[in-house]
């Protein structure tokens, strides 16, 4: 038998429907109406965009929202986008009613934006040919379609481009019991037998993102079938991260590391984020896209204007007594 390539087996664990998306209750609502009012009109749906962090579903809402209006899905990203022509290129080949995804919109270069107002607004393509005398433009109408942006830093997004979105639609991150529901059904696509519990350590342990669940239940699934019988329970699930480092909170060896290195060696903060990069050894970004958010959201940290400070929940994770000043909070 072939081996089933990543792509397919990932894009095996997104829901195809409304129905089957667990959590955003709001912003699914939100959604749901927009496409019904659209067919109702007998027309095509408005520009959408999507925010929030990795991992919470925009590309899954962007593929779904194409299945719900029945139409094809286009998908690139702002990176992908080097020049005019390639948004011509792209355009030029979606019909009427078709979703365009554009992941990462906020990192479209400033003239890509240009050339994407009129198509968003009067849906035509305005392109300058040549240089110099020789330069003339050309204009293509293009048929009408729905933009689906999704971004993770909706603050980059420039003023003029975010209002032509109008409403924003921002993923949250998602409960244990939401987390359980989603671990369920991608157990039941994996033919995995997961009990009850072994679902809610995974969820604990998961940041409040189904992406980082669906991964960890991969890994569990691994280490169920090696070292026990294949079904995951919650000592399974506990024993299982806890080979790869993660605790009963979710936080990771990096995170750990973060928290030590602020309060051992730098009395809790504030640290900047170069000093902590270099102490820890990781790289800034990493440290800034990936660790932070779940440790700020969490109460370990906090961002103030002179650098990261430590805050007392920190304390009494890695069990060292609050700096002078520090008000030890109630258990």
């Amino acid at each position: 038998m072939a081996d089933t390539p990543v792509t397919s087996y990932d894009l095996s664990l997104r829901p195809p429907a409304f129905s089957e998306f667990c959590g955003q209750e709001k912003v699914k609502e939100r959604l749901l109406l927009m496409v019904e009012a659209a067919k109702m009109r007998g027309d095509v749906l408005d520009h959408v965009l999507l925010s929030g962090p990795p991992g919470l579903g925009k590309t899954t809402l962007a593929n779904i929202i194409a299945n719900a209006v029945g139409h094809r899905l286009h998908t690139t990203s702002g990176p992908q986008i080097e020049k005019a022509g390639d948004l011509a290129g792209i355009l030029t080949n979606v019909e009427k009613g078709d979703v365009l995804f554009i992941d990462e919109i906020h990192r479209l270069h400033p003239a890509i934006e240009e050339y994407l107002y009129p198509a968003m607004e009067d849906f035509r393509l305005d392109i300058i040919i040549d240089q110099g005398p020789n330069a003339r433009s050309i204009q293509l109408n293009l048929p009408k379609f729905t933009l689906v942006g999704a971004t993770t830093r909706a603050g980059m997004l420039t003023g003029p481009l975010r209002s032509r979105f109008g409403l924003v639609n921002r993923l949250d991150y998602y409960s244990v019991d939401e987390l359980c529901q989603i671990l369920h059904r991608s157990a039941g696509l994996l033919d995995i037998e997961l009990e009850h519990g072994g679902a809610v350590g995974i969820a604990r342990r998961s940041r409040g993102t189904p992406r980082v669940a669906n991964a960890l239940l991969r890994w569990v699934r691994d280490y169920a079938q090696v070292k026990a019988d294949g079904r995951i329970t919650d000592s399974v699930a506990e024993a299982a991260l806890g080979m790869i480092d993660i605790d009963e909170d979710g936080l990771d060896e990096m995170d750990k590391r973060l928290l030590e290195t602020m309060i051992y060696k730098f009395n809790g903060g504030p640290v900047g984020l170069a000093s902590l990069a270099v102490a820890v050894g990781e790289d800034e970004s990493t440290i800034e896209d990936v660790h932070e958010p779940f440790l700020i959201m969490q109460g370990y940290i906090k961002r103030t204007p002179r650098g990261r400070e430590a805050m007392p929940a920190a304390y009494r994770k890695i069990g060292a007594i609050p700096a002078s000043g520090q008000a030890e909070l109630p258990l």
